[in-house]
């Protein structure tokens, strides 16, 4: 007989835009979500939020975090300025 403990964690971050006082203006932002099992990554996932709306979550690799990342980092670097 094997004995398997698993230890699942899930990490979520949500990040949303500021509030507006603008009516036409929604609340919008991202849901970032990791799924680890035993300390290993076994999924990471994307969704949309446009205002009480979430979109489908979509399954990203390392390779599309990365250039993610790298996307974020360009467009904030352009904001700082």
């Amino acid at each position: 007989m094997q004995r398997v403990v698993s230890n699942i964690q899930n990490l979520g971050f949500t990040i949303m835009n500021a509030p507006s006082e603008d009516k036409k203006v929604r609340a919008g932002g991202i849901i970032l979500d990791q799924t680890l099992v035993n300390g290993q990554s076994e999924g990471v996932s994307v969704r949309l939020i446009n205002g009480t709306k979430k979109t489908a979550a979509v399954k990203l690799d390392k390779a599309a975090l990365t250039d993610l990342l790298a996307a974020v980092s360009e467009v904030l670097a352009t904001e700082e300025g």
